[in-house]
C-alpha cells in the first residue's frame, strides 16, 4: 500500500482514533471513487434517476455516475441538492431531537453554500425558523441562492461573525454548527486538501473552533441542542471540543440510535464520554466527517424584551396586489426594503424585528417583487417559492433543449397564445420568469445565475 499520497505524519496522527483501520483507510482512498450523492427536495418532487438509498436520509440517495448538475434544469429548479452522504447523518439527528408540536428556532452558524441549510429547511415546519449565517461575505450570495431554490419562506440569511450571536441570549433551539476545520474528510474528493494539512493546522483549528463555540453558544436556550460536526478525522477537533464544551458551558451528551449495519463508527470522548459518529470512507459510502450532538442545561440569560412599535407605513392597495400572487396569503407579514415587497410568516415577524436589530440581514423570507404603476413585476424569488399561487400567472412549459436555452439567458423562440408576464417551467416546476411580447420572450433569468459553461460532449 501506498502511504506517500497522504501528509507526512498523517497517518501517525490516526493511530489511536476511534474506528481506524489504515489498511481499509488506504484503500478505499486509493481504490476507491468518491461517490456521487444528492439529496431530494420534498417540496419540489419531480422524476429523478437515482441509485441506492442513503441509509440515514429518508431523501438521501447515491448516483451510479456523476451526471453534468449544471445541464440539468431540475437542479436549476431546486429540485435536489449535491450533498456529501456523509453529511446528511444530520437528518437523522433533527428527526430525533426535533420536538414534534413546539414551534423552534434553528440556526446554522457556518452555512455556506447550503448543504446542510437546504436539509434542515426540509425537516421544519412553517412555524418554525430557520436562520442560515455565513462569516464570509463573499460566500454568502451561494448560500442565498440555493435556499432561494429551495422555496421555503421561514428562512433568514445573516452575514455575522459568532460573536454577534451573543445579544441573542436563549434565542435558538437548535444551533448547528459545521466548524470551520483542517479538512482531512475531504482527501478522497479533493485531494489538493492534502497540502493544506499540517499538525500545526490542526491545532490552529482547534482554537478557532473553541472561540467560534464560545461566542455562540449563549444564544442556545436551556435545554436546547448543539450539534457540532466537522470534515476531520482529528481527536483536538472532535471529541476533545465535545469534552471542552461540557467543561465549560454545562452541556450534556445526547445518544442518538444508529444501525450497525450503516457502517458507523460510535466513539466516546475520554472525559465526559459524550456519544460522537465518525464516518470512515471504506466503511460507509461516503467521505471522512464527524458529529455530536449535546444538550445545553445551562441558562445564559434571558433575551431583553425588544418591542418594534415603528411600523411601516404600506400602501393598501399594493398590499391587496400583492396577496394575490401568494397562497394562504393572510398567513403572511409583508414589508418592504427599499421597492421590494417580501413576505415571511406570520408567526416569525417578531422574530425577524429581533433578528433585525441585532444582525445584518441578507434574505428574509420570499422577496415577492416592486410594484410599477399598478403592475408587479414579479421576483426570480417568488418564482422559485413554494409560496406562489400559480393561478395568478401565465405558465409557459419548455422542453428540455429550451429550458437550456432559457437557463443560458438566450433568446427564446417560442410561441405562446398569452402575452405578458410568464412563469417559464420544466416537467411541472419554475425556473423563472419571461415577458412574452407579440413579437420576442424577453428573457429575465437572473444574470448571475445564467449558464455560462458549454454543453458537454454525446458520451462524456
Amino acid at each position: 500500500m501506498d502511504t506517500t499520497i497522504f501528509p507526512k505524519n498523517f497517518l501517525n496522527s490516526l493511530q489511536d482514533e476511534p474506528g481506524f483501520d489504515p489498511k481499509d483507510f488506504i484503500q478505499a482512498h486509493q481504490n476507491t471513487p468518491s461517490p456521487t450523492s444528492i439529496r431530494l427536495n420534498p417540496f419540489k418532487p419531480a422524476d429523478i434517476n437515482t441509485g441506492g438509498k442513503v441509509p440515514w436520509c429518508e431523501e438521501g440517495y447515491y448516483l451510479d455516475e456523476r451526471p453534468s448538475f449544471t445541464f440539468d434544469p431540475y437542479f436549476h429548479a431546486g429540485a435536489y441538492y449535491v450533498q456529501e452522504a456523509s453529511s446528511m447523518f444530520i437528518d437523522h439527528i433533527v428527526k430525533y431531537i426535533k420536538p414534534a408540536d413546539v414551534d423552534i428556532k434553528v440556526l446554522d452558524l457556518c452555512a455556506a453554500p447550503g448543504g446542510k441549510s437546504t436539509l434542515l429547511s426540509s425537516l421544519l415546519n412553517a412555524g418554525d425558523l430557520l436562520v442560515a449565517n455565513e462569516i464570509i461575505r463573499t460566500r454568502v450570495p451561494v448560500l442565498t441562492d440555493n435556499l432561494n431554490r429551495w422555496g421555503r419562506s421561514n428562512t433568514i440569511v445573516t452575514n455575522n461573525d459568532p460573536k454577534d450571536f451573543n445579544h441573542l441570549k436563549g434565542f435558538f433551539d437548535i444551533i448547528l454548527v459545521d466548524a470551520p476545520c483542517s479538512g482531512s474528510g475531504m482527501f478522497r474528493k479533493d485531494p489538493a486538501a492534502m497540502r493544506e494539512w499540517s499538525e500545526a493546522n490542526v491545532n490552529l483549528c482547534h482554537q478557532r473552533q473553541e472561540r467560534i463555540l464560545a461566542d455562540v453558544l449563549p444564544a442556545l436556550k436551556e435545554g436546547g441542542y448543539l450539534i457540532y460536526s466537522t470534515c476531520s478525522y482529528s481527536r483536538q477537533e472532535n471529541e476533545d471540543i465535545a469534552d471542552w464544551v461540557c467543561d465549560n458551558f454545562g452541556l450534556e451528551s445526547i445518544v442518538i440510535p444508529v444501525d450497525n449495519r450503516w457502517g458507523i463508527t460510535v466513539s466516546q470522548s475520554r472525559r465526559h464520554q459524550a456519544s460522537c459518529y465518525r464516518f470512515y470512507p471504506g466503511k460507509i459510502i461516503g467521505e471522512g466527517f464527524f458529529v455530536t450532538c449535546l444538550r445545553k442545561t445551562a441558562n445564559s440569560g434571558e433575551l431583553p424584551v425588544y418591542k418594534n412599535n415603528a411600523q411601516q407605513k404600506l400602501p393598501a392597495t399594493e398590499i391587496a396586489q400583492i396577496k394575490t400572487c401568494v397562497n394562504e396569503p393572510e398567513e403572511y407579514y409583508y414589508f418592504k426594503v427599499n421597492d421590494d415587497w417580501l413576505a415571511i410568516d406570520r408567526r416569525h415577524k417578531e422574530s425577524l424585528n429581533i433578528l433585525h436589530k441585532n444582525l445584518y440581514i441578507k434574505k428574509s423570507g420570499v422577496r415577492i417583487g416592486t410594484i410599477a404603476g399598478k403592475h408587479l413585476i414579479p421576483d426570480h424569488e417568488l418564482a422559485l417559492s413554494t409560496l406562489i399561487n400559480n393561478n395568478v400567472f401565465n405558465e409557459t412549459q419548455l422542453d428540455y433543449d429550451e429550458a437550456i436555452t432559457y437557463l443560458r439567458k438566450d433568446n427564446l423562440n417560442i410561441s405562446a397564445p398569452k402575452q405578458g408576464w410568464s412563469l417559464m417551467t420544466y416537467q411541472g416546476l419554475a425556473l423563472g420568469w419571461a415577458k412574452l411580447l407579440p413579437n420576442r420572450v424577453n428573457n429575465y433569468y437572473p444574470k448571475e445565475l445564467r449558464i455560462l459553461a458549454s454543453a458537454p460532449k454525446a458520451g462524456n
